[in-house]
């Protein structure tokens, strides 16, 4: 069973950056689409960044299009998502999430919300 620990939410300021990262234990991450998801206050719950399992394939939401970067680490088994660039509109809880795709090694969706496994999620405040 996968489990997916989260960390490196906090308060931020506008223009800053930071990086979630999200570890994996039980299986390893390399056989999973992996997602980032946020949602803000009031707001329904977005896919913002995804990975392949075959790690070739990346997609982005337009609203973090160049400011956000989706990684992964094989031998530490951790995704992680570097977010340059900080506005208020990016304040939100972070989730990632994961999606057994050993035979889908191309598949990156970032509009699929039915994941197999979950973080608990992190929130980020960027806030002045």
């Amino acid at each position: 069973q996968l489990q997916l620990v989260q960390s490196g939410g906090g308060l931020v300021q506008p223009g800053g950056s930071l990086t979630l990262s999200c570890a994996a234990s039980g299986d390893t991450l390399n056989t999973y689409m992996i997602t980032w998801f946020r949602q803000a206050p009031g707001k329904e719950r977005e896919g913002i960044s995804c990975m392949s399992s075959s790690g070739g394939i990346t997609n982005y939401a337009d609203s973090v299009k160049g400011r956000f970067t989706i990684s992964r680490d094989d031998i530490k088994n951790t995704v992680d998502l570097k977010m340059n660039s900080l506005t208020p509109e990016d304040t939100a809880v972070y989730y990632c999430a994961a999606l057994e795709s050993s035979y889908r090694r191309k598949l990156c969706q970032l509009l699929n919300t039915d994941m197999d496994f979950w973080g608990k999620g992190t929130l980020v405040t960027v806030s002045s």
